[in-house]
């Protein structure tokens, strides 16, 4: 672990997420925590750190770049049917239990990591897009808004090339944060895990910043796509289910909303994956409180065609999914093909 950090700390600049304090004190404004850094001190990411009163953040590197369908992230509602260039970083703010991408996110804090760091440039990882027909390039894998000063850079080259770009994150973030990377950002997904301020305080976050962040990203008018992982036991009550429904439908209800299907991993490994039934009770929740837009995910084929993507107004099928398959496009330039309705969305011209 102390070799990693070492050689993190060299894969470093000065950030701009920063406000100066007393002395040599500082305020780091990348997350929702908003650490007070000593000099010396690490923030709770452990990858942004006081040196001597400069905040060092992380910077041209990553541990991870792999190009995936974008209905993977998931984007349902963003150039359906193309590639999107996945990269990330190390380290998160969060410390979630059942963690997906644990050897990344919890590098710096957990010994069983054996994730490594690889140099690269901006301009590397945009011309691996362009090179294996990715049409965005996403912050992902770790948390992005932590390293958003490296996600400004590859984006920036992004736009120069012409790609659209995006974050994939858990939303703890803050004005300052959302203020810097909107210029550059066109795509993001969220995170909802819960509804419980105290869950959320379990997993090291508020509740309340993310709600507040995605309010934020909605009216800045970056598209904005949510996720809630349902989890046994944890987060799968109906009343839950519902508060989380009425609030997104209370920002907008054109959000997408994907309801996810839970398996063991990390250090949750108690409890059974999520069985159909509770994505599909999710799925009458979404609907009941006016949702256009509820996709029951990472069961494909045992969800009663909730992967698809149907006209709010005359419900025709328009976008045909199986898993991260479109199946058929029927949009005419984001527009129902039966009834000229316009979807809510970034869409390209189907073919």
């Amino acid at each position: 672990m102390l070799s990693l950090q070492n050689t993190l700390d060299k894969q470093t600049r000065p950030g701009e997420l920063v406000k100066p304090l007393k002395g040599d004190d500082l305020l780091c404004t990348a997350c929702g925590h908003l650490c007070k850094l000593r000099p010396g001190q690490r923030g709770v990411c452990k990858v942004r750190f006081n040196n001597d009163g400069t905040l060092l953040v992380p910077f041209q590197y990553a541990a991870g770049i792999q190009n995936d369908p974008i209905e993977k992230k998931p984007f349902f509602h963003a150039l359906p049917g193309s590639r999107a260039l996945s990269f990330g970083m190390l380290g998160c703010d969060f410390r979630c239990a059942y963690c997906q991408n644990w050897f990344a996110s919890q590098s710096m804090k957990d010994d069983a990591s054996t994730k490594r760091s690889i140099p690269v440039s901006a301009g590397e990882i945009c011309e691996q897009a362009i090179a294996e027909n990715s049409k965005v390039v996403v912050s992902t894998y770790n948390e992005p808004l932590i390293t958003s000063e490296w996600a400004k850079e590859v984006f920036q080259e992004a736009k120069r090339k012409k790609l659209w770009t995006a974050y994939v994150s858990n939303g703890h973030g803050t004005p300052e944060v959302l203020e810097y990377i909107h210029p550059w950002l066109d795509l993001m997904k969220i995170d909802l895990k819960s509804f419980s301020a105290k869950e959320y305080r379990r997993l090291g976050g508020s509740l309340e910043a993310v709600l507040e962040t995605i309010q934020s990203v909605h009216e800045m008018g970056i598209w904005l796509e949510l996720v809630t992982l349902l989890i046994p036991d944890y987060n799968d009550s109906d009343r839950e289910m519902a508060e989380i429904a009425e609030f997104i439908a209370g920002v907008s209800k054109d959000i997408p909303w994907h309801v996810t299907a839970f398996h063991p991993d990390y250090k949750m490994t108690d409890r059974e994956r999520t069985p159909p039934e509770t994505l599909l009770r999710a799925y009458r929740h979404g609907k009941r409180a006016g949702l256009n837009f509820v996709y029951a995910g990472n069961l494909p084929g045992k969800v009663k065609n909730k992967e698809s993507t149907y006209c709010p107004h005359c419900d025709d099928l328009l976008i045909e999914r199986i898993g991260f398959q479109v199946v058929s496009n029927c949009l005419m330039e984001g527009r129902c093909s039966k009834c000229n309705s316009s979807i809510p969305g970034r869409w390209i011209k189907s073919c």
